[in-house]
């Protein structure tokens, strides 16, 4: 019987800006970066459908501590939005269920967008990685089942409209994270009462990342193992929004133990941390400050962590 050979893993640490292909899903595309870096753990921070394109941040070893953060940050997308057809998934990839003539000109489109722009609830799709009862959404909908399903708050930061061909509108959408971009469109298409589905979707920025600095997956293939360590970007990227401390020696070791460091911090309006050793800049986790004037670890990184 021939034994499958298995390729060793490696402890890779790093965050890659993955331009995702049409087609491919977001866990798809993660298990081929990780192959390619034969990477021990991994993990990919916000789910894009196969039908979508674009940034998607990967984050290996260490940095999977700090993937929340990217989770719960703003988007920014590239939506294609088609007139006068209602699918069932919202999409190109759903059936169509109503069609209606489309009624309306540009001024018009411009009216109606502008009212989506700013805090408001919106009800998640069936067709969402969304669970309820440990099933994903989407694996009720096939059944034909519906599911109730609360709104959630979300906030349009604000909506461009790139260009509209009397059919189909090519917007730009900034947005606060749990936003659903084909339930933006289809709300659109109500409003204008002929129905609309996305027929593209393209995510563009997240968290200050930008798809400017992303590689796609035939790229990456494309390098030698050194090429693409060179494109891992550290940890810490994910929290730079964050203010730093540097902590010396003593105080470093003992905070990489998980013990509280007293540290007086004169205006302290952030309560969270980076914190990095004095002695070569290294980054050892997040902390909180608190009230008695401390430093409680609260994410700490395995690389040297007790100071050796």
């Amino acid at each position: 019987m021939t034994q499958q050979f298995r390729r060793p893993k490696r402890d890779v640490d790093g965050v890659l800006l993955l331009d995702k292909p049409i087609g491919v899903s977001s866990n798809g595309a993660l298990q081929k970066a990780r192959w390619l870096y034969t990477a021990a753990k991994g993990g990919h921070t916000g789910v894009l459908d196969p039908l979508a394109t674009g940034l998607l941040p990967l984050c290996f070893g260490e940095a999977t501590k700090f993937s929340s953060f990217l989770l719960d940050a703003d988007k920014r997308y590239i939506a294609h939005v088609a007139f006068g057809k209602v699918t069932t998934t919202g999409d190109v990839e759903g059936e169509v269920v109503l069609e209606r003539p489309v009624a309306f000109d540009e001024v018009r489109l411009r009216e109606v967008i502008a009212g989506f722009v700013g805090p408001q609830s919106q009800v998640p799709p069936m067709y969402s990685a969304l669970k309820h009862q440990g099933k994903a959404l989407y694996e009720y909908a096939r059944q034909g089942i519906e599911i109730e399903r609360k709104a959630r708050d979300i906030v349009i930061h604000s909506i461009d409209l790139l260009s509209f061909d009397g059919a189909v509108a090519v917007i730009d959408v900034s947005c606060s994270k749990g936003t659903y971009i084909r339930t933006l469109g289809q709300d659109i298409g109500e409003v204008l009462g002929c129905g609309a589905h996305l027929s593209g979707l393209r995510r563009t920025a997240t968290a200050g990342f930008g798809l400017e600095d992303a590689i796609t997956p035939e790229a990456l293939e494309a390098l030698d193992l050194a090429g693409r360590e060179a494109l891992l970007m550290p940890p810490d990227v994910l929290v730079r929004h964050l203010p730093e401390v540097v902590l010396p020696e003593q105080d470093a070791v003992r905070f990489c133990h998980g013990q509280a460091v007293r540290i007086p911090l004169k205006c302290a309006i952030m309560s969270r941390f980076r914190v990095y050793r004095e002695v070569d800049r290294e980054f050892l986790g997040l902390a909180e400050w608190r009230d008695d004037e401390s430093l409680y670890p609260v994410r700490l990184m395995a690389v040297k962590a007790a100071g050796k």
